[in-house]
């Protein structure tokens, strides 16, 4: 449906493999923090029932996939680690435009962005994993960022115009480059 404008390059996957415990920390945060999104849009916006609807789909599949990596912590023997803020995403969301729908197709947009760059390193990580049930892992989770990206566009061109939608998603695509462009490897989503 999109592309993102920065790939990221494999070299980041040599930070993730140097400590794959802080990244499956790091993983398991993001999981929980993406059921949680779901659960506050659904909150914020009860008008919207496709939205209603598919959040409360969201919030179920990203608690499963939490689940799923808090199993691999455990039969790593390593405990969860308290969620530190994360650059990116608070970079990310300073692209929020005031006024209700303007904010509303933001957030959407942008939180199908976060879905791509999921979608996109995880496939990495399952590239550098060796052949067994944490590459089918990664696999499967790839998979499933790619379908949660489309998912949060479908949704903008439910609620508004393509064509505002497409220049918006451009706009958020070009800033999430830039972004990503400066911020340093480490065993991290992002």
């Amino acid at each position: 449906m999109f592309e993102l404008k920065y790939h990221t390059p494999f070299e980041w996957t040599d930070a993730v493999m140097a400590d794959f415990d802080a990244f499956l920390q790091d993983h398991a945060a993001a999981e929980k923090k993406a059921s949680g999104m779901a659960m506050s849009m659904l909150s914020h916006y009860p008008d919207r029932l496709k939205l209603v609807k598919a959040m409360t789909d969201l919030a179920l599949e990203e608690l499963i996939h939490f689940k799923q990596v808090l199993k691999l912590l455990i039969a790593r023997n390593v405990q969860l680690a308290d969620d530190k803020k994360d650059t990116y995403i608070k970079e990310i969301r300073a692209l929020f435009r005031r006024g209700r729908d303007e904010f509303l197709m933001d957030r959407l947009l942008v939180a199908g962005v976060i879905e791509a760059r999921g979608h996109e390193r995880f496939a990495l990580v399952a590239e550098a994993l060796p052949a067994g049930k944490d590459k089918d892992f990664y696999v499967a989770i790839a998979k499933s960022e790619e379908k949660h990206k489309n998912l949060f566009v479908e949704l903008a061109y439910e609620y508004f115009d393509k064509t505002d939608v497409d220049t918006r998603l451009e706009e958020i695509l070009i800033a999430e480059a830039a972004i990503c462009e400066k911020l340093p490897f480490r065993a991290a989503l992002h």
